[in-house]
């Protein structure tokens, strides 16, 4: 009898010890694209939410912070099957995530099935996740592909002096939402667009594409990320292409310009814009790059979009649950109400959210330079201050353009 009562109090005491963990922490779950061609973009993505993890020292609100990870491919059914399983079989309170356009659309979607469950964005930048019919439980923190290209279409036009561009970008959400981005003022300022190339993600050929690239043109405009934009770059130089490069955001990102190979030379020059400049003076940007280079020794000479995004939304997530004393209560209602109003300062200037919960933030024209090390690096050429979704455009006006995909807009 003596032994059954001691067994019954170690089981209850390893009962209430359970409960009490469970009082003192909160699951996070944190969703990147660690499988594919995007694998390197998603590496730096957790380095980027690790730095802000560290910094907080894995608590919030008085909470130990238990990070749980899941694991995508970029497509949309990986994002949602590792989205379900972080939430309906891990237990996570939040989630941060993911990484790219469709697989944000798709977990937009799961978010409103689970109204219980808090889901910050990583970095996927597709325009619809947040613009038209958005998930009330779903905040991002960081820009969409619109907006990373705002200064870029003008400054193509009126400075490089670019009159005809083709564009090639790989055939999702995210490279519809930047083309949209870039030809929003380059039509406007009264360029032209007369063909658009759209290959599937992973395309390791580009033969066909760089054949059909007309002679005429006065410079591509290229959106892809990873391998995608290695292969591009390195089969477009070996073809003896002539033609300069306009680089979206992820092209000239440091997970394309941190690579090996002659292509890179080839990139130097290259106008491009987003929410990052690798050589920003700001002391904060600065701050941010020497932490991230003490902390990842296998890092990039300077941290990705992919890295600020993650850092970003993860800091996001940490200083709500300090205001709210970690209380996520009643459906998370009060923490949700504080990520709303969640005006702070990042190492990319300062970021508030609009009524759809979308960042409002800082923009950079940069172009691709070389270091005395021989390292590349985005130079800032000029900052574009507190970037709305609709581009400083009223909303009504905005949405008339019309959702962004293969053939909106066009200027040919």
């Amino acid at each position: 009898m003596k032994k059954s009562l001691y067994a019954l109090s170690l089981l209850g005491g390893a009962a209430f010890l359970a409960a009490a963990h469970a009082e003192d922490t909160i699951k996070v779950g944190l969703l990147a694209t660690l499988e594919g061609p995007f694998t390197v973009l998603g590496q730096d993505s957790v380095r980027g939410a690790e730095l802000a993890l560290k910094e907080a020292g894995y608590s919030a609100g008085g909470k130990k912070i238990e990070i749980v990870r899941g694991s995508s491919d970029a497509s949309p059914d990986s994002a949602v099957k590792a989205a379900r399983k972080l939430v309906e079989q891990d237990g996570v309170k939040i989630l941060i995530g993911p990484l790219s356009g469709d697989e944000g659309l798709a977990v937009k979607d799961y978010a409103k099935t689970k109204p219980d469950v808090t889901f910050v964005n990583g970095t996927s930048a597709a325009q619809d996740t947040t613009l038209r019919d958005p998930a009330p439980n779903f905040f991002r923190f960081t820009t969409d592909g619109a907006q990373w290209m705002a200064g870029l279409g003008d400054y193509a036009f009126n400075n490089k002096k670019y009159k005809k561009v083709v564009t090639i970008a790989e055939d999702y959400s995210f490279p519809y939402t930047q083309v949209f981005g870039f030809m929003a003022e380059f039509c406007k300022a009264g360029g032209h667009v007369p063909k658009k190339f759209w290959v599937p993600i992973g395309n390791k050929d580009y033969s066909s594409v760089i054949a059909a690239i007309p002679d005429n043109v006065d410079a591509i405009y290229v959106a892809l990320g990873g391998a995608d934009g290695v292969n591009f770059l390195t089969q477009y130089h070996q073809a003896g292409g002539q033609a300069p490069l306009i680089g979206g955001s992820i092209t000239v990102d440091q997970t394309v310009l941190g690579t090996q190979g002659k292509q890179r030379d080839y990139v130097v020059g290259t106008p491009s814009a987003g929410p990052i400049a690798d050589n920003a003076e700001d002391a904060p940007w600065k701050k941010f790059v020497a932490d991230y280079k003490a902390a990842y020794k296998d890092g990039f000479p300077s941290p990705s979009l992919f890295a600020q995004g993650y850092y970003i939304n993860t800091r996001a997530v940490l200083l709500a649950l300090d205001k709210v004393k970690g209380d996520l209560s009643d459906g998370e209602k009060a923490y949700r109400e504080m990520l709303a109003s969640l005006e702070f300062d990042t190492p990319t200037g300062k970021v508030k959210l609009d009524k759809n919960r979308q960042a409002i933030a800082d923009n950079y024209l940069t172009e691709v330079a070389k270091a005395d090390d021989g390292h590349l690096y985005n130079k800032v050429i000029k900052v574009v201050r507190g970037v709305n979704q609709t581009l400083g455009m009223p909303e009504a006006d905005f949405l008339k353009l019309g959702v962004a995909n293969r053939d909106n807009p066009d200027c040919k």
